[in-house]
Order: structure tokens, then sequence, then C-alpha cells
């Protein structure tokens, strides 16, 4: 552990070089970050961003469900966050009736917010290095080191009544913290702006510069009497936190100091040019099979509303990974990405071997790794081919989800699951091998007979909610036709994993030896670990790029982009005729820049990635400038190498929010609830 962080702390000479670069753990910011970060405009002490003791801004963050980034911007537990995190809960609080995700929605009185079933929003309260105890164990075997992480969490439990305590390995298992969490699970939904503006540019403008997105969404914690998270009930009252943010119209200008709190979810920094390759080959399996199943899933929501809106979550949720996977491919092929990884692998050895003390310790990791993901790259392609194709029918789902359970359905056209289907099992049919194809009794699958398996497979008593409820109240529903595609994709789910897994356990290993020795080796420059749904900080400035000779982008946008981008008959670039009145008008009130326009969106060198979404983007002082809510195209590589000339993080500017908040929605009780400095 000293020796792995005096790599680490060494790195502190070399930040002036890599400020933009880095997704820095709150409890070493003192250690490593304090002194690059005043030198970039901070004005803020470390101890003031997190503290051990006191209140700072980092309990103002919140894991907003499962995968984004809230910010909590009043004393009544109110949250921001953006709008395509909140999309999901919208789309099922949504009906052909009052379709809040299409038309937008927000509650003028706290008795109009709208409780969201299954939404949490988690606190961290504290993260404490407890790497020692793992190295004084006697045996490092897999259920050791799960045994002293079971006896930690439990202690931690009965020390943080009513919190979740998880200890997380970071470095590649090199390090461990444990980590304190307090899980509200009463969140009403309060406010958003129509898709039209909360989704302005779709899947066109996704991962793309320049951006106009009032990506934002609104929603509220609600705590017990004794303001402590509870299940839902109509007596519970707003949380009040022990720390809000405070919102600035001040605006930014290139050059300011920004920062970034949030859980980015995973980054892939400390793999070897093999794993890297593999994971872009299982990369293209996705995107593949994405393209088939998007193509018809669009094609039906363009023909019906109500399609529309029972696959618009899961069209989205699909769409974003596709389109970055074709980003990051383009990508790493542009900067050449596994070349350079070679390259640095190359050195690497050469650093390794030049010492025999060295060699004993680091040696043979990389070659570890690469047999071991060469072992499993067939059953990995071949599990991702299944699992991307017919695995993703929804029926199947249906199926499986327990006698009890019938949600979904709500969201169900059978129909269009059946078109979906037919495609995927042609893409599945002409991709995979013989020996990896699944086996379904009394069937031999090929294109030939596929409509009349599809009969079948649909003549499954779980293509509607009164025919699944009539089937199980009969019982025996092991031989239903979903049922028995669902067993047969679990067998050879199984039959894939064997391999993977042996390999998997073989390749963390070796990479945790690999990690230690980059981390040895790379003494003197800035370290971080990779993402990992932790809370992250990552600092820099509000910057503009060029992404290719003679094309120049500035840091920002305005609403003038909406109007420009405005197209009637595309329904991703639709705009409301009250924003148009408004834009045109000039009416933006006190939201407006110094020369009267709208700034709608702008750019940092920070670095994030999945899971950033919704975080909140910081000036000098703390306060509230902006949401991060994407990356920019030319850096799609960025989950691996950071590009520090092209990586851009896209934000939405608070007073884009605000507007949309106060002139749009003429919701003033929001407004009037929080601080906002001028």
């Amino acid at each position: 552990m000293k020796k792995l962080l005096s790599s680490i702390l060494a790195g502190i000479i070399c930040l002036s070089l890599y400020a933009d670069e880095g997704m820095w753990m709150l409890p070493l910011l003192q250690k490593f970050n304090s002194d690059a970060m005043r030198n970039l405009g901070s004005r803020l002490t470390t101890e003031q961003i997190y503290s051990i003791n006191s209140t700072s801004l980092k309990d103002a963050i919140v894991m907003f469900g499962g995968g984004c980034t809230g910010e909590v911007i009043s004393d009544e537990g109110l949250v921001v966050t953006n709008h395509h995190c909140g999309y999901a809960s919208i789309q099922k609080l949504s009906t052909p009736e009052q379709n809040y995700l299409e038309d937008g929605f927000f509650a003028l009185t706290k008795d109009q917010e709208i409780p969201v079933p299954g939404l949490t929003v988690t606190f961290m309260k504290s993260m404490t290095d407890v790497t020692a105890v793992f190295e004084k164990l006697e045996s490092k075997v897999p259920e050791a080191i799960d045994a002293a992480k079971k006896a930690l969490e439990e202690q931690a439990g009965k020390d943080n009544p009513g919190c979740r305590a998880v200890v997380t390995s970071f470095y590649n298992d090199n390090v461990y913290y444990l980590i304190v969490y307090k899980i509200f699970k009463d969140i009403r939904f309060v406010g958003a702006p129509p898709a039209s503006m909360g989704k302005f540019g779709g899947e066109t403008d996704n991962w793309m510069w320049p951006r106009h997105t009032c990506d934002f969404s609104m929603f509220r914690i609600y705590a017990d009497e004794n303001n402590e998270p509870a299940e839902y009930s109509e007596s519970n009252r707003p949380y009040n936190p022990v720390k809000s943010l405070k919102i600035s119209l001040k605006g930014v200008q290139e050059g300011d100091f920004a920062f970034i709190m949030g859980y980015p979810g995973s980054t892939q920094r400390f793999q070897t040019a093999e794993q890297l390759q593999n994971m872009i080959d299982r990369n293209r399996i996705r995107i593949d099979a994405r393209t088939v199943r998007q193509k018809v899933m669009k094609e039906e929501m363009e023909k019906d509303p109500t399609v529309r809106l029972q696959y618009a979550n899961k069209y989205a949720s699909s769409s974003n990974g596709w389109k970055k996977w074709q980003g990051e491919e383009l990508a790493f092929e542009k900067l050449n990405i596994i070349g350079r990884e070679k390259e640095k692998e190359q050195e690497y050895t050469s650093w390794v071997n030049d010492k025999k003390k060295r060699s004993q310790k680091y040696g043979g990791a990389i070659e570890e790794i690469d047999k071991n993901v060469q072992k499993s790259a067939e059953p990995y392609a071949g599990y991702t081919l299944l699992t991307e194709t017919i695995g993703r029918i929804e029926l199947l789902s249906l199926a499986m989800a327990g006698d009890d359970e019938y949600g979904g359905y709500k969201d169900y056209n059978v129909d269009v699951d059946r078109k979906i289907s037919k495609a995927l099992f042609e893409h599945y049919l002409d991709n995979v091998q013989q020996k990896d194809k699944v086996s379904i009794p009394g069937w031999d699958l090929s294109r030939s007979n596929l409509d009349s398996y599809l009969d079948y497979l649909f003549s499954s008593v779980f293509t509607s909610e009164e025919s699944k409820r009539a089937g199980v109240e009969k019982g025996g529903l092991n031989t239903d036709p979903a049922n028995e595609l669902s067993f047969a994709i679990m067998d050879k789910v199984q039959d894939f994993y064997k391999p993977i897994r042996n390999s998997r356990d073989e390749i963390k290993e070796a990479s945790k030896k690999y990690t230690a020795g980059l981390l040895d080796w790379q003494n003197g420059k800035a370290s971080y670990p990779d993402a990992n749904f932790t809370m992250r900080l990552t600092y820099g400035n509000v910057k503009a790029y060029s992404p290719k000779d003679g094309i120049d982008y500035r840091y920002y946008t305005t609403i003038n982009g909406v109007l420009e981008k405005e197209d009637p008959s595309n329904y991703e670039f639709r705009v409301p005729a009250k924003v148009k009145q408004l834009a045109n008008n000039k009416d933006f009130g006190q939201y407006a820049d110094a020369n009267g326009n709208l700034v709608t969106c702008f750019l940092t060198n920070c670095d994030i990635t999945g899971g950033n979404s919704g975080s909140p983007v910081l000036d000098a002082d703390g306060n509230l400038i902006g949401l991060a809510f994407d990356g920019n195209w030319e850096s799609m590589s960025s989950d691996v190498m950071f590009e520090p000339d092209l990586q851009r993080c896209i934000c939405v500017d608070i007073r884009y929010v605000l507007w949309m908040v106060d002139k749009f929605a003429g919701a003033s009780n929001i407004i009037n609830e929080i601080t906002i400095l001028k």
C-alpha cells in the first residue's frame, strides 16, 4: 500500500500538465489535487469539497437511480439531473392520455408531485481506506477476501443504522475502500420539459457538438418524520438535506475553472491491447445486432404514437451504447489506440525486464492476460451474439418475470415484439456458428421454418397479462414455448460462461499485478483508478476545441441554434410554439447573457464517462453553473485513453434549465425554492 500510494503521490508534480485528465478519489484530493486546482482557478479548499467531519459539497451530490448522478438544489430535497436520467421514470408514469414524456410536466405545488415506484436517490456518507485489512490476510484466496469484506460491511452497518456499507476495490484490487451509503426510496417527479426540448436533437445529435438539448429533469426526496429514509407514505415530508447547491447566473467564459462531481461508471485505462481489441470486436457484434433491432423498433414507433410511448425508453437505452460504440470504433482507428497501447506495453516490458526483482514481481502479467483473453474470445463472441439477438425478445422477459409479476405489459406490444423477434432470429441464424446454436426441443431452426416457429413461439400464454394469469393458475408452464426458448438460451449461456468465468478469474489476478506494475513504472505521473460507480471529482476549464483542420468550435451555443435546427417534419428537431415565441421575442429575463441572448450549452475539458450524466458542473466557488450530459464524438475512445486536445464534456447551461422552468413552464414555485446568485 505504501509503495502504491507513493507512486500516486508522486503524480502531483505532473498535475499542472494533466489537470484536465482524471477521475479523482475524494479522500485523496488534499494530497494529490489541491495545488493544481488552485493553480487552475479554484477558490475552494479541498475540505469544502470533501470533508470527513464537516458538511461539504459532496453531501449535495447523489447517485440518481442506478446509473446517473444528481444534485440537491434546495433545502426541501429538490434534485436536478438530466432528462435522459429521468427518462425511464417519466415514461413509466406516462399514458397516451397523460403523456408527461411527450408534453412535459411541472408540479406547481407539492401536492401535484408524482411518486415514482422503484426510484432511489443515494447519498455517500463516508469513504474509508481499508486496504491494510486485506494486506494482513494470511490467505489471499477469494473466499478469504469475501469474508473480510462481509465482516467490514456488517460492522459498518451496525455503526450506521439505516445505511448500506460496501467494500469496493480500486486499481484492479490493489486498494480497498469501505463506503457507507444512505438510500432514499420515496422519490417524486417534480418536472421536466417536453421531450422535444429535453431530448432535442435525438439520436442525430447524441454524442455531438454543437448541442442545444435542454437535458434536465427534477425530482424530490421525501423522508419520514425524523428526516430518515422511508418507503412511500402520504405522511412523508420533503427531505431536509445537510447541504444544497447554490445556483449562479453569472455564466461562463472561456478559460473559467470548472469541476464536476459524480458517479462515473466504467473506464478501461488499465487494460492491455489484447483486451481492448477484444472489446472492440465484441462491440461490433453488439452494434450489428442493435442496428437490426432498432430499425424495426423505429419503423413501428413512427407509425403509431402509442407504440412510440411504449418503446421510447427501450429505443433510447439501446441506441445510446450503439452510437457510442460506433464512435469508439472510429476513434480507435483514427487515433491508433491499439498501436499506442502496444508501444506502451513494449516500453513497460523493457522496464520490467531491466531488473530481476521487478521481473519476479511483475513479469508475465501481460502474457497471462492476453492468453486468457484469447481463450475466452470465441465463447464471449457467441455469448454476445446470443444475448444481443434472441436473448432480447421481450416475450421471454415477460415469461421469466415470476408468477405474481405482471409489470411490463403496459409497455408491451405483441405485434411489434414479433416483428423484432423475426429480425433478430434472422440475424442470429445468419451469424451463429453451428456448434453454438441454441437447441430448442422439437425444432431445428432455419430461415425456412422461422415463420412456423414464430407462430409457435407467440402462441405462448405470456403474450398478454390475461392469458399469463390464466396460464399460471393452470400451471405446467415449463413447456410453454416462451419458457422453452428461455431455458434453451440459459443452457447455452451456461455453456459459454464456463470458459469465460475461468479465464476471467485468471485475468483478474494478472490484472492486479499488471496495474501495480504500471503504477510503479509511471512513478512521477498523475494516476487515478478506473471508474467504478464511486463518487469522483474531475476538474479543468471551460474550453473550445478544433476537431480537424479548418474547423474551430466555440465553447458555447445559444437558443439561436434551436431555431436554426428546427424541422417540423423531423421528430428529433421539433420546437414547441411557446419556445419559438419566447426566443423570437428575446424574452430571457434574468437568464440572458451579457449580450441579451440565452446560452444553451457549453464545453469543458473535464474527464467524464457514463454515470456522470446529471453531474453538477461547478464554478470556482462551488456554485452550480450547469449539468454534464454528454461527450463529444471526436473523443469516443476516452474511456481507454484521454485525449486532451479532443475530449470535451458537453454541459447544459443552468440558465437554460431555469429559463425553461420559469419562462416556459411558469413554475415560479421552483424558482422561489432555490438559491440564485446573480
